[in-house]
């Protein structure tokens, strides 16, 4: 007990504290309010601390501790990396990079005013969706387009817009669960919609969407398997007879793509890629797909359908708490009119990396290898699209390859040599496999390449010092 009486004794006070030099050159940082609220936390914790058994820390430690707080929080955490894991839409480091076209007009937008809700012409206020309504519909041969903050949010819009308290029909082996635990169900739970399965895990037919259907079914639901695929003994409805049998019973048909392909993949010796204009084609009444997967822009959640649906959508109140920022909406319609002028494919990041002849990404590879001073080789290996979109489809590349060398005890070269470049002011993302490091340059723009290899030659020290241990 004295021992924690003589611990809460020695605390310094607030304004000893304050008059701390470390202190001081915090406050040149922080308002004066702030740096008091920074040290009475930390001072609750040390109590805390102390109560526990512990004893009182130095006013020195206690004023380093508050110092390196304070400057953590006011560090931007976000920060560019270079992906050359060879995972080409990675969900952890940001999804699809946009284009600079895209970068230079988000930046403009949003550090001025704009006429986002503002109709020039009239002087009356307008809507933010006709800065983008216009090129969906020609894009994808739609009636009319809704644009939302990611694909999930446009789901549940169209679920608890037009199918609350009501039925909608899902195969049993597409109540999926995508990235980061949100399932498909779940959505569908929370937009006040009753998911019904239909089918088995392996097959379903349209037989079992007809069976299913009575006076409660809204709508017939197809979501594409974006992050998995079913092989085997499989059977799957196709789209069109969907369509067919809700025209018969006069039900929606709804179609969740997710990665909103625009291009024919197979181009690419890819598997097809279901395409958004597809499903138009086909004559669903809506279709969802996100903005920052194979389409290559920033992240939204798009709709594109019948006129008279995406109307109610409209008009509902989830619309404006879903609704697409203004930076967001800059970085579509630029995105947008890269397909629109025909150069999506040299414009847009994902499908120049997806583009990228072997024999180039060959060249930059073994440009790599050499910064590395003779102590990595260049191997075959297969670039992943990522992102939810084209499930297992890969790309041939070569991969600069280092390591082969575990030490007992201690991290093996490759993940030594990781952690390192993970720490440089510009991280470089590789993938281990086994005991080797793999960097992989089709996943790299190649103007990235120069702080690519400058990394490389920083660390080409590390290395051979490493081979020596």
């Amino acid at each position: 007990m004295k021992t924690m009486e003589n611990g809460f004794r020695q605390l310094p006070a607030v304004d000893k504290l304050i008059s701390h030099e470390q202190i001081r050159r915090l406050g040149r940082e922080f308002h004066h309010d702030y740096i008091v609220e920074l040290i009475r936390n930390y001072l609750d914790e040390v109590r805390l601390s102390i109560a526990a058994g512990s004893e009182c820390p130095s006013i020195d430690e206690i004023a380093n501790s508050i110092t390196i707080r304070g400057y953590a929080l006011i560090e931007v955490g976000l920060r560019r990396v270079i992906n050359a894991t060879g995972i080409i839409i990675h969900t952890n480091l940001g999804r699809s990079p946009i284009s600079r076209e895209a970068t230079k007009v988000m930046g403009l937008i949003a550090s001025s005013y704009s006429n986002l809700e503002f109709d020039l012409d009239s002087g009356q206020r307008g809507s933010r969706n006709v800065h983008v309504e216009s090129m969906l519909c020609l894009l994808t041969g739609a009636e009319a387009a809704l644009v939302v903050n990611n694909n999930a949010s446009a789901v549940m819009l169209a679920l608890g817009g037009l199918a609350r308290r009501k039925e909608v029909l899902v195969s049993r082996s597409q109540a999926v669960q995508i990235g980061g635990g949100f399932r498909i169900p779940d959505v569908m739970q929370q937009s006040g919609a009753k998911l019904v399965e239909v089918g088995t895990t392996n097959c379903t037919y349209v037989e079992d969407y007809e069976r299913a259907i009575n006076p409660r079914t809204a709508a017939l639901m197809r979501v594409h398997l974006s992050n998995f695929s079913l092989s085997g003994f499989t059977h799957k409805v196709r789209l069109e007879e969907m369509v067919a049998l809700g025209l018969e019973h006069g039900i929606l048909v709804l179609d969740d793509l997710g990665s909103g392909c625009l291009i024919d993949t197979a181009t690419f010796g890819l598997d097809p890629e279901p395409k958004v204009q597809d499903s138009i084609t086909a004559g669903v009444g809506l279709v969802f797909f996100s903005g920052d997967k194979l389409l290559g822009g920033p992240q939204a959640g798009i709709i594109v359908g019948k006129k008279e649906l995406i109307y109610k959508l409209k008009k509902h109140p989830l619309a404006r708490a879903m609704r697409i920022d203004k930076i967001g909406l800059a970085g579509l319609a630029v995105t947008l009119g890269h397909y629109l002028k025909g150069e999506a494919i040299n414009k847009l990041p994902i499908w120049r990396m997806i583009s990228a002849k072997a024999t180039d990404i060959a060249k930059r590879a073994e440009s790599w290898m050499k910064a590395l001073d003779g102590i990595a080789t260049i191997i075959s290996g297969e670039t992943m699209v990522g992102g939810g979109s084209l499930p297992g489809a890969t790309l041939p590349t070569r991969l600069l390859a280092i390591g082969g060398s575990k030490r007992r005890g201690k991290a093996s070269i490759a993940q030594s040599l990781a952690r390192q470049l993970r720490k440089r002011n510009l991280p470089v993302i590789g993938r281990i496999s086994g005991d080797l490091l793999l960097l992989d340059p089709r996943s790299v723009l190649p103007e990235d390449d120069p702080d690519v290899i400058e990394a490389l030659k920083e660390s080409a020290a590390f290395c051979k010092a490493e081979y020596k241990r």
